[in-house]
């Protein structure tokens, strides 16, 4: 079953370089469900000694399931840093177990995991990460960046998401000492990339378009902005109208609104960050919620895609909803 799921995925990226894009009904499309809903998480790598997990990480588990069950998930995006504090070193590395297959454990967080590669991950083998999706019943990391393209059941609109990576695009950094990204290990891998990711936003005719990856565009917090995808990335959210964008690599929530698209900052799946230093250093006014106190015991974000609406709520693994928003379909002409 794994390898016949790999060989559907590859082809899949094989076929989101040519035209026209395909869109997926999802694999459960039953009844009269009009939407399509998601999870987000990053930074909920766990630890490389025992228990490999943490608090934090565990209470928002628990709550992951208890929200997919009542609200719904079809599928989640982990935005990075998978594996604290260096990745793994092989697809047999016992890690995917402790801190994967062990943590989220409910039947209703059993569904799809799309996985990108975050700083912590690239100190690692990025590669064993791809390889285990043949091992796996619900991991999805088919390559180092990807596109999935759904209809949204019994509505007549599409979603797609674009899965980046983002230390390839811009360098990867070293936490413990506040290092900035300092630009790509190969440039033209990241050429490539960027090239590839323009042509996908250029081309798509998605009512929703998302974009996901591990650095923040726009950040208030310890990492702040980033100026490499600032340069490089949003221009062309803008120019071709992105719906929102998905990150983590901040351990905290937020959700800040520039133009009409919305970051999203999901990090705080297993440590928590109240830092803001770069509180100015954001668009003036986009910054409309922010939390990485130690009291919300973690948090993370569901999505909702309707017909005509991104429904956006951001949870505490406390127990409660903190924040809510609502972003319209993309006008394409």
């Amino acid at each position: 079953m794994a390898f016949t799921l790999l060989t559907i995925l590859t082809a899949a990226i094989s076929a989101s370089y040519c035209f026209p894009t395909i869109f997926q009904d999802l694999e459960h499309n039953g009844g009269n469900r009009t939407s399509i809903k998601f999870l987000a998480i990053g930074d909920w790598g766990g630890l490389p000694y025992p228990p490999y997990i943490t608090a934090v990480q565990k209470t928002t588990a628990v709550e992951m399931s208890k929200i997919a069950e009542q609200m719904g998930a079809d599928f989640i995006l982990a935005l990075g840093d998978n594996f604290y504090y260096r990745g793994v070193n092989s697809v047999d590395s016992p890690r995917f177990q402790e801190t994967f297959e062990a943590v989220y454990t409910s039947k209703s967080l059993r569904v799809p995991w799309y996985v990108i590669a975050g700083n912590h991950d690239h100190a690692g083998n990025v590669k064993a990460q791809i390889e285990y999706t043949m091992k796996s019943d619900r991991w999805r990391f088919p390559s180092y960046y990807y596109e999935l393209n759904y209809r949204i059941p019994n509505t007549g609109k599409t979603l797609t998401i674009i899965m980046l990576d983002t230390v390839m695009l811009c360098g990867n950094s070293n936490d413990f000492v506040d290092e900035k990204p300092r630009g790509p290990l190969v440039e033209a891998e990241a050429k490539r990339q960027l090239a590839w990711l323009q042509e996908r936003l250029a081309r798509s005719k998605a009512d929703f378009l998302l974009v996901a990856g591990h650095y923040p565009v726009w950040s208030v917090s310890e990492h702040g902005p980033t100026e490499c995808l600032l340069q490089g990335v949003h221009p062309l959210l803008i120019k071709y109208n992105v719906t929102a964008y998905f990150c983590g690599h901040d351990h905290n929530l937020q959700y800040l609104e520039e133009f009409g698209i919305g970051y999203v900052v999901s990090g705080a799946g297993n440590f928590l960050d109240p830092d803001i230093r770069h509180w100015n250093h954001v668009p003036k006014g986009s910054l409309k919620f922010f939390t990485g106190q130690a009291s919300t015991l973690g948090g993370f974000v569901h999505a909702e895609v309707t017909k005509d609406q991104l429904i956006l709520t951001f949870f505490q693994a406390k127990g409660t909803s903190l924040y809510q928003t609502v972003l319209s379909q993309r006008n394409v002409s």
